[in-house]
């Protein structure tokens, strides 16, 4: 199977490794150019969270995946021996499973997440966009996607959090800190910090939301929230307790030069989700203030209600991943069959010439005669082809599928 990945991601990698193999939607586009003109190279689809890295490649030939880590390298200005010390490669049936494990949260941080289900959805819609996709790649993320829709509905991993706001904000709770009633500060206004923002205000806190002045008027806040001007996020800290920052930004958004003049007379938590960092790690020095990052929050696998789902998930994830086996291994000969149902329905037409000819229909009402007799024969072929293929031994179908192609080359 030429189905490949390579990338870092949590378990390998902490947040500053991870924050150099980021990649902002501009550099996407650039690294995608490059990868188009790489020979040997069907598809591929960059996935590029907080906690992972991942280059998902299709090839039916040597896609050498040497030369991809070295231009991947070279890319991001990283040494090449500084990716291997990190690097995770997966390659056919390993590396399927560990998409559909993904996209349905089994495989991050925070066991069941919402976002991740999003996140690779849009990784392969922007890979579309830019024409790097292939047809298999585009099956193998729809059916992963499928597969992660299915564990969402059909199990309960309740006892899971759903994002890492969440998982914060359940901490904080354990250490004796509840944002209710409490002035929150969002930095960012992208997918976490829009989650986020909705979070705190369904716990309770008065929340305020910043905004770049260029982008105010356009930017959506969630209904509740306070606007303010990123520009004054300083002067507005004081009034608050704690401080979430989730944005895209490649500089920080808060700098322990920046806050020590403030000098607070109570604690504030800082509470940092983005990848690359938003806050300065220096800034934990100040007395007064409690940071965390994206890697100080986890979920233990305690429940045994979770284990229960968790079992449920797995066997939802096999079934999906059966469907996709089954389209691969035999999308070789899809276009035979097509071929053979095209010429089925001609071949009845055909047959049928002469009682046409006597029929008393209108031009068009034998147009939709013809076409419904066309649509029948195509639809009993697919019907006997695929009833067929799920009844016998691979190589046999084959070989009855080659009989067909030669009967149907003499006969029609």
């Amino acid at each position: 199977m030429a189905i490949s990945m390579m990338g870092i991601d949590h378990k390998r990698a902490d947040l500053d490794i991870r924050s150099k193999f980021s990649f902002t939607t501009n550099q996407k586009k650039s690294f995608y150019d490059l990868l188009k003109k790489q020979a040997g190279l069907d598809g591929c689809v960059l996935i590029s969270t907080c906690n992972r890295m991942e280059l998902w490649l299709s090839s039916e030939g040597d896609a050498s995946e040497d030369r991809i880590v070295s231009m991947l390298c070279d890319f991001l200005g990283v040494d090449t021996s500084e990716y291997e010390s990190y690097a995770v490669y997966r390659q056919g049936k390993e590396a399927v499973e560990h998409l559909f494990l993904l996209a349905s949260g089994l495989d991050s941080r925070i066991i069941g997440e919402d976002q991740i289900v999003t996140q690779v959805g849009d990784a392969l819609a922007f890979a579309r966009s830019c024409y790097t996709t292939d047809h298999t790649l585009e099956v193998l993320f729809r059916q992963a996607v499928t597969g992660a829709k299915r564990v969402k509905t059909e199990t309960d991993l309740s006892t899971a959090d759903k994002s890492v706001i969440h998982t914060a904000l359940q901490y904080m709770k354990k250490e004796g800190f509840s944002v209710s009633g409490k002035t929150c500060m969002v930095i960012g206004n992208g997918m976490m910090g829009r989650i986020s923002a909705r979070t705190l205000l369904e716990q309770g806190a008065d929340v305020m939301v910043t905004v770049r002045q260029y982008h105010s008027g356009v930017v959506e806040v969630p209904d509740g929230c306070r606007r303010i001007d990123y520009n004054d996020r300083l002067k507005m800290l004081p009034e608050c307790d704690f401080v979430v920052s989730a944005t895209s930004s490649p500089n920080y958004t808060l700098t322990r030069a920046e806050l020590e003049p403030l000098n607070l007379d109570h604690r504030i938590f800082l509470i940092d989700l983005a990848v690359p960092r938003d806050i300065e790690p220096e800034a934990a020095d100040l007395p007064w203030v409690q940071l965390y990052d994206i890697d100080s929050f986890h979920i233990d696998l305690e429940s045994d209600k979770l284990k229960e789902n968790l079992v449920i998930a797995d066997s939802i994830l096999r079934e999906e991943e059966d469907r996709f086996y089954e389209w691969y291994e035999g999308k070789d000969y899809v276009p035979r069959i097509q071929r053979l149902k095209e010429r089925a329905g001609a071949d009845v037409v055909g047959r049928m010439t002469p009682a046409l000819r006597q029929m008393t229909l209108a031009g068009s009402g034998k147009e939709e005669l013809i076409s419904e007799i066309t649509g029948a024969s195509s639809r009993m072929m697919n019907r006997l082809l695929f009833g067929l293929r799920t009844r016998v031994p691979d190589d046999v179908f084959r070989e009855c599928l080659q009989a067909m192609e030669e009967i149907m080359e003499k006969e029609c």
